[in-house]
């Protein structure tokens, strides 16, 4: 299907059945298979035949489904994940352990941001975060030897600062370390980040790709493009034998294009086993079917929105890439030129207490902690998803304690727009 273009794959990618098989991908609603032999078995366990032996490493829906957003990213291989923390978790802790340290742009989602700065940091992996727009001194102060990957948001939740993924990527490369990009908000129907430069991709599945709020998980695409051998030094988990599974080299077994998500699902997935059920991946499918036509609406809605609230005298400031006057609208020109998503973020004049006053009067549009969703949502990330962050934190991140989010679901422009005036007369 890699030749494809992505509204082909979104509809037949990943699944292609044989005579008088299932049209729709199947359900393999099992937690363990059967084999003939022990020794059949123990092939699987020694890694030295593919197969299915138990579903919290590996499941065939589930890998019909990652086969699917590996072809629309453009990737090589991929897995699903429990969550898109778990996704990322998974993409940094395949490469960095106790005494490395990790590059990420500061302007990230506020769980994220905690997973590194807080819960990664007792494990001994330090973060330096940098502002999305530093300079390239800046950039380049922040690696350190014992760097192991940079990491970024293609749209960042909810601050939607516009990631340079050229500039990132020429640093992270310069510096022998990957690129980590997680592409939740655009998706791969609007913006591929291998095609910048990114080496792997992750998702939370959870937004836009299931598209209707019924199921949790998260994704993982490695590129196929990092060398993992000509920096050996750095990634001995990936260059050196695994006593784990009888000394395999995974770098030299499976190769640039599959060493790293064998890796993941062979350590990480068998050790935390935050694998994504077969009943969310049949229903993630679902929702990628639509996808490139539920993201064209999404930015029509987003733009419509955005557009209103920049004219409204109530309100302090719009963050929308696709408005000419948005600091990242030139980047957003560059990577993502047929849309970015249907969230927009907004200051009200008033800040913390008109957003609240704000939201209480919004008829269509609820106040929920998800984004992403065919049904129009908010929030106020600093009281919500963000409030373990200090204010500090808050303004490095480019979200203000007054900041409201809106994610543009599927309805009718107008009435969204309709939803909003009618709110905005209670500030």
């Amino acid at each position: 299907m890699s030749d494809y273009r992505p509204d082909t794959i979104c509809v037949q990618g990943g699944y292609t059945p044989g005579n008088g098989e299932p049209r729709q991908i199947p359900i393999i609603q099992s937690t363990t298979f059967k084999y003939a032999t022990s020794e059949d078995m123990g092939k699987l366990f020694d890694l030295e035949a593919s197969g299915y032996f138990y579903t919290r490493l590996q499941n065939p829906t589930n890998d019909y489904v990652a086969a699917k957003i590996a072809a629309l990213e453009g990737g090589t291989a991929g897995m699903l994940t429990s969550s898109g923390q778990a996704a990322n978790f998974f993409a940094m802790f395949n490469i960095a352990g106790c005494g490395d340290h990790i590059v990420s742009s500061s302007s990230i989602y506020g769980g994220t941001f905690n997973l590194m700065a807080v819960t990664m940091a007792k494990m001994g992996i330090e973060t330096t975060f940098v502002a999305p727009d530093c300079t390239e001194e800046e950039l380049n102060a922040a690696f350190r030897p014992n760097t192991k990957c940079v990491f970024g948001e293609t749209i960042a939740n909810p601050a939607l600062t516009v990631l340079d993924i050229e500039r990132f990527a020429k640093a992270a490369h310069e510096h022998g370390v990957p690129l980590i990009v997680d592409n939740t908000f655009p998706t791969p129907v609007n913006c591929r980040p291998i095609q910048w430069g990114a080496d792997i991709v992750t998702h939370s599945t959870t937004k836009y790709m299931d598209g209707h709020g019924v199921a949790v998980g998260g994704a993982i695409v490695d590129s196929g493009n990092f060398d993992w051998m000509a920096h050996a030094e750095k990634f001995p988990g990936l260059c050196t034998p695994d006593d784990s599974y009888h000394g395999i080299t995974y770098a030299e077994k499976f190769g640039q294009g599959g060493a790293f998500i064998t890796k993941c699902t062979a350590q990480l997935m068998r050790d935390f086993g935050a694998i994504q059920s077969p009943q969310n991946a049949f229903y993630l499918n679902m929702g990628l079917e639509s996808l490139h036509v539920r993201m064209a609406r999404h930015c029509e809605n987003g733009q419509a929105v955005a557009e209103y609230l920049a004219a409204h005298p109530k309100v302090e400031r719009v963050i929308y890439c696709g408005l000419p006057g948005d600091p990242y609208y030139p980047l957003a020109q560059k990577y993502l030129p047929n849309g970015s998503c249907g969230v927009v973020s907004f200051e009200l004049k008033g800040g913390r207490d008109a957003a609240s006053a704000f939201m209480r009067s919004l008829r269509l549009a609820a106040i929920e902690t998800h984004v992403a969703d065919a049904r129009t949502c908010c929030l106020n990330p600093a009281s919500s998803t963000h409030r373990q962050m200090t204010d500090e934190q808050l303004r490095a991140a480019g979200i203000p304690a007054g900041l409201v989010r809106l994610s543009c679901g599927l309805e009718d422009k107008q009435d969204l727009i309709d939803d909003i005036s009618n709110a905005l007369e209670a500030v």
